[in-house]
């Protein structure tokens, strides 16, 4: 394994939900742990999380997101089908339902995905280098085309494609989470030709599902990142990828640290959902500084990094 260089990009999601959840990303840059974050330009404390990247130097690009709060875009504010009776978005497994029975505008979610494109430029001062959805919607069925139009439209190189090598063995997963993080992995694998096709790119291995919330300690991310690699650099060498051994393995892993949401403040307009009030943020927190992770990183010749250092 030492072989292998290492580029590993961790990446705290929900940047800008509140301000809890900013300090203790935050936190987390400062402390080497995490080397990149995804803001929510909905999230109630969007504005305090750009002006923190600014004066911290933190690598910022935009988590979309079309399931949890209000859409940016003053249009569909009212009278949309990205909306539910009550004026939010439909939520994470309500969005894929109204999406399955064909009752979402494409040409809407195009429109509101541009306008968060739009209101993250205005907040950082620059485009996103990498684009993700919140909740995992960007690999949705139809949303996946859109998605990457968007992309390619904006010039936004990078991306996060949700297949985790090993997911399948995780015994820990609950069998109704686990259910979800399937399907994900299918969408994500009907995704690959689509974002290929818009010249959209994504690390070489993603981790994340099988190490949100209690289910992170050292070990499941150390044992993670080992496994993947093992199995990335042991497949056979192919055009795009020639021996693998002389080449850089890049990673993304996915992190949601932060301090515990209090409401009423937080969320993207409708407060704070439970997993943000829940104790498993700051877990995430706790362990992701932990110094024996960083010295694993060390022993295995992983480098912390961004996309713009891909």
């Amino acid at each position: 394994l030492r072989m292998v260089q290492v580029k590993l990009i961790v990446t705290g999601d929900d940047f800008g939900y509140c301000p809890r959840r900013n300090q203790g990303i935050v936190d987390c840059f400062l402390a080497g742990a995490v080397s990149n974050v995804s803001l929510l330009v909905n999230g109630s404390a969007a504005a305090d999380a750009a002006k923190l990247a600014r004066r911290y130097n933190i690598p910022i690009g935009l988590h979309a997101n079309l399931s949890e709060g209000s859409p940016v875009c003053e249009v569909l504010k009212t009278n949309s089908s990205l909306l539910n009776e009550d004026g939010f978005f439909h939520g994470k497994m309500g969005f894929r339902t109204v999406l399955s029975k064909g009752l979402l505008n494409m040409s809407e979610v195009k429109q509101e995905l541009k306008a968060q494109v739009e209101l993250f430029h205005e907040l950082t001062g620059h485009l996103p280098p990498h684009m993700d959805g919140h909740q995992h919607v960007h690999v949705l069925p139809d949303v996946r085309n859109v998605f990457a139009e968007v992309l390619e439209e904006y010039g936004i190189k990078y991306t996060r494609v949700p297949i985790e090598p090993g997911l399948h063995k995780c015994d820990w997963i609950t069998p109704s989470l686990m259910d979800f993080y399937l399907g994900v992995e299918e969408d994500s694998l009907n995704t690959v030709d689509v974002f290929t096709s818009h010249g959209i790119r994504w690390p070489d291995i993603y981790i994340g599902l099988s190490t949100m919330g209690k289910n992170m300690s050292v070990s499941t991310i150390c044992s993670a990142i080992d496994a993947a690699v093992v199995e990335f650099t042991s497949k056979a060498p192919s055009p795009t990828h020639p021996t693998p051994r002389s080449r850089t393995v890049t990673i993304e892993l996915m992190v949601h640290p932060g301090y515990p949401s209090i409401p009423p403040t937080g969320g993207c307009g409708e407060g704070p959902d439970d997993f943000s009030q829940s104790w498993e943020r700051l877990h995430e927190l706790q362990t992701l500084i932990k110094p024996e992770l960083q010295s694993h990183y060390k022993s295995r010749n992983i480098q912390l990094c961004s996309f713009k250092d891909l």
